[in-house]
């Protein structure tokens, strides 16, 4: 008979040297395979999980394992049995984390890798594209909140280049004798050159009070505040259509994200002036060596009271003030 193995003290829950409260502490990059739903369709998932949860001033630290065996048993539970949103499950998993670690609060990211069927713009040939499907949530006393986000990579032709290389041509056509209404008539019947840049686009939207948005209609939203959406799969008279249409419409990189909130906030009028966007672009340069950002954030309130023309509030209520209910004008 073996004999008994005596564990070591739970140093976990040892005082720790320093009496200070962590404000997270967790796992990230955990692998799973879970199955969503999207609609009236159910698709298998390979998805990266993150957990934390805070940490007590008197505990020395969280129990890894137990993020583990917590989503093991909430994908078990739920998922397998009975696909959910993924900003359900990204739920469902905090409520178990506060529950285990006997924590105050916590927050789980669950980010999937999203395929979609397209059809190419002009040959309509099958091509399969890639998106980014997020879920985030954050559990406390009394409080629950979640948003579902999207990402995707598209392209921007850039406005200053093409306003110089404009220029240029009317100089040009100037010198060749054209008239000013020809030279009007040229430039706006042939596309301008200029400088590219791939471009990524991600949108949240958060709500509690209603249902969640369509993670179709939000690409279709952050698609279309690029320049042009972008396949994996072209053949000629697509490439054509892409490059034709991204230079008819120049974009900044604040274009793109302004693009998108405006077009989130017609998209989804029913949405509550407490629910919460989030809008980050991401364009990659070709003619620097640097690339660009920018991004905007706040509840659906913040950004109306803006398109309707009053006063710019001081501060932007962030993703994490609003998975912990503060906004930032100081409301609950």
């Amino acid at each position: 008979m073996r004999d008994r193995i005596v564990l070591p003290e739970d140093l976990q829950e040892a005082a720790p040297p320093a009496h200070i409260a962590l404000t997270k502490a967790g796992v990230t990059r955990s692998a799973k395979a879970i199955r969503i739903r999207n609609g009236d369709k159910e698709q298998l998932f390979q998805a990266e999980i993150a957990c934390f949860s805070d940490v007590n001033p008197s505990k020395k630290g969280v129990h890894m394992s137990r993020f583990e065996e917590t989503v093991n048993g909430a994908i078990d539970r739920v998922v397998i049995g009975q696909a959910l949103q993924i900003e359900a499950l990204a739920e469902r998993i905090a409520e178990a984390v506060v529950e285990s670690q006997r924590a105050l609060r916590s927050h789980v990211t669950i980010r999937a890798s999203y395929p979609v069927e397209r059809r190419t713009p002009v040959t309509d040939i099958a091509t399969q594209e890639m998106y980014g499907l997020i879920g985030v949530a954050a559990v406390s006393e009394g409080s629950r909140r979640r948003a579902v986000g999207v990402s995707a990579q598209g392209m921007n032709a850039c406005p200053c280049a093409q306003g110089l290389l404009r220029a240029q041509a009317e100089e040009a056509l100037a010198g060749e004798g054209f008239s000013p209404e020809d030279i009007e008539r040229i430039v706006r019947l042939v596309p301008i050159a200029t400088h590219n840049q791939r471009a990524e686009g991600t949108l949240y939207l958060g709500s509690s009070d209603a249902d969640a948005p369509s993670a179709t209609v939000m690409l279709e939203v952050v698609e279309s505040a690029m320049s042009s959406e972008i396949y994996e799969l072209l053949k000629r008279p697509d490439e054509q259509y892409v490059v034709d249409k991204a230079h008819r419409r120049p974009r900044f990189v604040e274009d793109s994200v302004r693009e998108m909130v405006r077009a989130a906030i017609e998209r989804f009028p029913e949405l509550p002036d407490d629910a919460f966007i989030h809008a980050h672009q991401a364009n990659f340069e070709t003619i620097h060596t640097h690339d660009v950002e920018a991004e905007r954030s706040g509840t659906l309130g913040e950004v109306r009271r803006e398109l309707s023309g009053e006063t710019v509030s001081a501060g932007h209520t962030s993703l994490a003030d609003w998975l912990d209910g503060r906004h930032a004008d100081g409301a609950a």
